[in-house]
């Protein structure tokens, strides 16, 4: 059952990562290595994520939920507030 909170999660997340990789549509499915994210992409997407979103997201979680849909489960595992 998809939540509003994790619709929000999933837009916001994709939003990020569309500026983050200049990119104008990605997919929810679409895996973070193969839009051609790397390291310090990765690094302004987790600042973004703690600017925008207001969790903070390890490294490694990054690397292991690597497409908009794990990771934005994984925010929402959280329970963290999200702005």
């Amino acid at each position: 059952m998809t939540t509003e909170r994790a619709v929000m999660i999933a837009d916001s997340v994709r939003a990020i990562w569309c500026r983050e990789l200049q990119q104008d549509d990605i997919s929810v499915d679409d895996d973070f290595f193969a839009l051609g994210g790397q390291s310090l992409i990765m690094v302004r997407i987790q600042g973004a994520f703690m600017d925008e979103l207001g969790v903070e997201v390890p490294m490694d979680q990054m690397f292991l939920n690597s497409t908009v849909a794990s990771i934005s489960a994984y925010i929402e595992s959280l329970g963290a507030p999200t702005r």
